[in-house]
């Protein structure tokens, strides 16, 4: 007959360590005990093959150890490299991440935030696209890219300053005449500033400028034929285009290709984001990068705080810009 396995309890790593119950209390929870008791605690606990009963331990303190992040999708780059950051952040801090994706739903952003109240998460990071989101006053929750108000803080990337490297950057690499395309959410939030600071740092610096503006859903062909209306000669008049994201950068480079233009002899191409080829090799353009290790390290910090009140209502961080083969690495007359 199969002898039937019993799950090694605190008791059990109690006895085997030769310690109270309570010093083992201390260990699992990372309090301070004499080192010689931690290193006997921790040898039986890796002999017994005892596992912390993080749930229990949740009941007890009043928290579970988990937030829920709310991202659009895990396809995209930025987003999915948006979570890597927020996890590990949040496993230094031994918390677990429930990761949601919505695929821009905005009734599905509301059911995963009833559902992570219904779980007891410690707190909700989302990076969301409903204008009526209802998130419960008692859970903290940290805003990605939108203002939702002035108890919910938001993180973003200095999205004006930006829109304003990327006109400057083209402007000190010889480029006169210039085009910024655009397709996002018509909701208000902090990307919809990379097109003023664009706008200001082509005045700035005396570039002039068309704007080709798109709505999300609409057709990237619609990019293609402002493109086409702007050919002369079979050159294109523009020497130098900013993109909203490195995403669309990318649609565009191929859409240049197609066209017969030189990228970055004919024109030079700068996206926003800071996408990476396989995540951690070369930018797919040149581009203007958002710290986003930094950006998942604040909105974990800000969430978990307790005595920081009133949190702040915006947090900005410094981007940078970084060279991807789509522009020239100097310019000379």
């Amino acid at each position: 007959m199969k002898k039937e396995t019993t799950v090694p309890t605190m008791k059990d790593v109690a006895k085997e360590a030769g310690v109270a119950l309570g010093t083992v209390s201390k260990v699992v929870n990372g309090l301070p005990v004499g080192e010689s008791y931690r290193l006997r605690v921790e040898a039986a606990i890796e002999k017994l093959n005892y596992q912390v009963n993080s749930y229990a331990q949740g009941l007890k303190s009043s928290r579970t150890y988990t937030a829920a992040l709310l991202i659009p999708n895990t396809k995209t780059p930025f987003f999915s490299s948006l979570a890597y950051y927020i996890n590990l952040s949040l496993l230094k801090r031994n918390y677990r991440m429930l990761l949601c994706s919505t695929d821009f739903d905005l009734s599905q952003e509301q059911e995963y935030v009833t559902m992570a109240q219904q779980n007891k998460v410690d707190g909700i990071i989302g990076l969301t696209y409903n204008p009526n989101l209802l998130v419960d006053e008692h859970i903290p929750f940290v805003s990605i890219d939108r203002s939702m108000g002035p108890n919910i803080p938001c993180v973003a990337s200095d999205n004006f300053a930006g829109g304003q490297l990327a006109a400057e950057k083209l402007a000190d690499l010889g480029c006169k005449h210039v085009a910024f395309l655009r397709i996002g959410s018509s909701l208000s939030n902090e990307p919809n500033k990379r097109k003023s600071g664009f706008e200001n740092g082509c005045l700035a610096r005396g570039l002039t400028y068309e704007m080709k503006i798109l709505n999300d859903g609409d057709s990237f062909e619609e990019f293609e034929k402002f493109l086409k209306d702007h050919i002369q000669n079979g050159k294109l008049i523009f020497d130098g285009i900013f993109c909203v994201t490195d995403n669309v950068a990318w649609s565009v480079l191929k859409i240049l290709d197609k066209l017969h233009q030189q990228v970055p002899e004919d024109v030079q191409v700068i996206g926003f984001d800071g996408i990476r080829m396989f995540g951690d090799q070369d930018y797919i353009c040149s581009t203007i990068v958002q710290p986003l290790p930094d950006i998942a390290e604040m909105c974990v910090e800000l969430l978990l705080q307790e005595n920081m009140m009133p949190k702040p209502p915006l947090v900005c961080l410094p981007v940078t810009y970084a060279w991807g083969g789509t522009t020239r690495e100097n310019f000379e007359e």
